[in-house]
């Protein structure tokens, strides 16, 4: 079987090529915009790697550039963290509904696209997938938009999709400005307080690894197709006693300056996710 893996070098790619390469009778091809980059990664040299830029538009038979994979786990998208930069919905929006429409025009019948737990929109509470999206940031609005547009494509071209709706994920080499990494250059540099909001928020994290292999098995499997799919914990948590139980786990000290954000606007104050479903696929129940 051969998998392409866009977005490669990007936090979720890296470790999601490292949880394929577990498997010896799956051949990964791994894609990114730059190659140069893609060649310092460890697990370079055990796959096929073929750059592509989505953004370019090229007019080429992407299937067949792709070297006519068995599955595509598509993770690419530009832009991120900043959710409310227009590009989601100006240029990210189209250019990845066009990569999409032009591999399964030429003969992809499965792909595995990851959305945003962001597109269920300012909802408290456990969010399971039947809730209405209402997303209120550009990167969500986008997302949604995507998968809406996915749908129609389905009424033309017969292939399988599963929608993973992401929510909050930590671990190795996750964007310097999110959460633990920001966390641990305040303890890298020696500061003496960590700076954040109060803390109080409910979320729903996942480990990195524990992500990409959710990711890998909804991929692999056709019990669940053509619906959305929530990869999470299924528990929630507040974020300051998540900091607090990283650092205790980590066997790390620094004092927690609360309060000295204020809370976000662009996220409900406490939200999680419902992984029933995702439990039922893992547990080959469905």
């Amino acid at each position: 079987m051969k998998i392409l893996v866009t977005g490669a070098t990007g936090f979720i790619g890296n470790h999601l090529i490292n949880e394929i390469l577990n498997d010896n009778k799956i051949q990964i091809i791994a894609s990114s915009r730059c190659k140069e980059k893609a060649s310092k990664y460890d697990w370079f040299h055990k796959v096929k790697y073929l750059d592509y830029d989505i953004n370019s538009n090229r007019n080429i038979n992407l299937f067949d550039y792709f070297n006519r994979p068995d599955r595509v786990i598509h993770l690419a998208w530009d832009g991120l963290p900043n959710y409310d930069n227009l590009i989601h919905i100006e240029k990210n929006l189209f250019n990845n509904y066009n990569f999409i429409k032009n591999l399964v025009s030429n003969g992809l019948d499965d792909i595995s696209i990851t959305g945003t737990c962001f597109e269920y929109g300012k909802v408290d509470g456990c969010l399971n997938e039947d809730i209405k999206p209402n997303p209120s940031n550009s990167y969500a609005i986008a997302k949604d938009s995507l998968r809406k547009f996915i749908n129609e494509l389905k009424n033309q071209y017969n292939f399988s999709y599963k929608w993973i709706r992401l929510f909050y994920m930590y671990g190795e080499g996750q964007n310097k400005n999110s959460l633990i990494a920001q966390l641990e250059e305040a303890i890298k540099i020696g500061e003496k307080e960590f700076k954040m909001s109060g803390g109080e928020q409910l979320r729903d994290y996942l480990y990195i690894k524990d992500v990409v292999s959710n990711i890998l098995k909804i991929s692999l499997q056709n019990k669940i197709d053509n619906q959305i799919i929530n990869c999470c914990s299924g528990k929630s948590i507040s974020v300051k006693d998540f900091i607090e139980n990283y650092l205790k786990e980590k066997q790390l000290k620094i004092e927690l300056n609360l309060g000295y954000y204020p809370y976000s606007k662009h996220e409900p104050m406490n939200f999680w996710g419902d992984n029933s479903k995702l439990q039922k696929l893992l547990n080959n129940i469905v």
